[in-house]
């Protein structure tokens, strides 16, 4: 058989909208295209198994940057920190596979997609070779680039090269060209964003909301905006026919999730999610997430359990809103915070009786709830219900931009509804972090049951921490910050929690 578009994916395929590459697959085909899979490849000949595809490939190495998927935050290879970990993608897998397509099919298609590929869409620093690197679009030398989720764009080109169009202009894509459009705004060009202060206007000027280009040697990479996804866009894409079998066991606590929206109005600095997305969170209708759980209800293997209703985090669904361009609107006063939408769902969902527990595990932003929705939540709280605070230094949660909210106040509220338990996530090691905000940190951690995650800070390509992390400069007020870059600070700034953590436990 001779497919359409073969997809090469660096991580498990599994029949679930979970998986991103399976939310493609299940589209395309609902319009009429053929579509193989081929994951994990892990020699330049596995490349060939499907052959080639009419239109084109598809290359992703999956939800996890593969370096940051094989390597620690001190640069460690993980099958060295960790001998359970089985290397099984390789370093900067988007331009490996690539390269193989291009080794036995010159002239196919490439399309880029996927984490790795979204955040290096520019020019980037990369913190493994520790040097500011062009577009991917260039050493990959693929054709275009599909950036954040990418239903639409997916769609779009298969329908373009299948009638022989030009691969411009199309929403929420990047394409090499040799002119500069009209209405595009000029990023720094790639030979001057190795100055600081260049690099802080490039970041600043990065948005998903318009047209951006730039010069790199004797191309511009273009970026059109990104394309408006509506409730009605995910009611479809969620309520395909998924079979939802899952033979990895990482994923088994997940085989019966559902997702009731996309997107994340936190806009931390250190994630990448604003620069998947537009910023803003698009829900699902009521209608439509009820019609998929009585679904689920129906499979082989459902026990009464739904694993996980939510989203990036849980308690943004509903707080869908387009009335400005705000980037950072989960502090705008016209946001509907009131979780009315939410806890309507929940209720209704109550009253599925095929559904016997209902679990909200992929936590919550604790900065948003109101007394109301933790009331909601309490029966839907499996073991412990998880938060990221991620840091108590008023200065590290700044350059976080996660300074709203009370953690104490939360953690207060939290015990008078006698809603169970929090678990907490912190990092170590960000930007305007010194040892004197670790021990700060160290000796609130004391206080708290459940906070075994400690993670140091990775820098990864395009968020404003990572530019802060570059240029020892928060590119907003250009004001200097202390930045850990040593091996021996980023340690010491964990084993400082780790040592009190283990004094506790004793």
């Amino acid at each position: 058989m001779t497919y359409d578009i073969i997809f090469i994916l660096g991580e498990k395929y599994f029949d679930h909208p979970l998986c991103g590459i399976a939310l493609l697959k299940r589209y395309l085909e609902k319009n009429k295209f053929t579509v193989g899979i081929i994951e994990t490849p892990q020699n330049e000949k596995d490349i060939t198994k499907l052959g080639k595809p009419n239109l084109f490939f598809g290359v992703s190495s999956g939800a996890i940057d593969s370096m940051l998927r094989n390597y620690t935050a001190l640069k460690k290879p993980r099958e060295e920190a960790d001998p359970t970990y089985k290397k099984e993608v390789p370093d900067k897998a988007v331009l490996v596979y690539s390269n193989w397509i291009k080794k036995f099919y010159k002239d196919s298609i490439i399309v880029l997609g996927g984490v790795e590929a979204s955040l290096r869409r520019f020019s980037h620093y990369d913190y493994w070779d520790n040097e500011i690197k062009k577009s991917i679009l260039l050493p990959s030398r693929a054709n275009i680039l599909v950036y954040g989720y990418g239903e639409k764009q997916c769609l779009e080109i298969a329908n373009r090269l299948k009638n022989n169009q030009t691969l411009e202009g199309i929403e929420g894509t990047c394409i090499r060209s040799r002119e500069l459009p009209k209405d595009f705004t000029l990023l720094p060009p790639h030979d001057e964003v190795f100055k600081r202060e260049n690099f802080c206007k490039m970041q600043n000027l990065l948005t998903n909301t318009k047209n951006l280009a730039q010069k790199t040697d004797t191309f511009y990479i273009l970026q059109y905006k990104f394309p408006l996804y509506t409730s009605k866009d995910l009611d479809e894409y969620y309520e395909m026919p998924f079979t939802r079998k899952i033979t990895e066991n990482y994923m088994k606590g997940f085989e019966f999730s559902v997702v009731t929206h996309r997107g994340c109005i936190g806009n931390c600095n250190f994630c990448s999610l604003r620069l998947m997305s537009d910023g803003k969170i698009v829900s699902r209708s009521e209608e439509s997430i009820l019609r998929e759980i009585r679904y689920l209800t129906k499979l082989p293997n459902f026990k009464g359990n739904i694993d996980d209703l939510g989203g990036p985090s849980a308690n943004m669904y509903g707080m869908d809103c387009r009335k400005c361009n705000l980037e950072n609107c989960i502090n705008c006063d016209k946001l509907d915070k009131s979780h009315s939408k939410l806890i309507h769902l929940l209720r209704e969902i109550r009253k599925i009786k095929e559904v016997k527990h209902l679990y909200v595990r992929s936590g919550i932003r604790y900065d948003l709830v109101n007394d109301e929705y933790l009331k909601e939540l309490k029966p839907h709280i499996g073991g412990k219900l998880k938060i990221a605070p991620e840091h108590i230094s008023p200065n590290v949660l700044k350059a976080m931009n996660k300074d709203k909210g009370s953690l104490d106040a939360f953690i207060k509220k939290f015990k008078e509804l006698n809603c169970g338990e929090l678990s907490y996530y912190f990092m170590v090691a960000h930007p305007g972090s010194t040892m004197k905000e670790a021990k700060e940190l160290a000796e609130k951690r004391k206080t708290l049951k459940n906070s075994e995650a400690v993670q140091i800070f990775t820098p990864t390509p395009m968020t404003v921490s990572t530019c802060m992390y570059y240029t020892g400069l928060d590119p907003k007020t250009k004001k200097p910050l202390f930045i850990p870059k040593t091996y021996k600070e980023k340690k010491d700034q964990k084993r400082i929690l780790e040592l009190d953590a283990w004094k506790k436990e004793r």
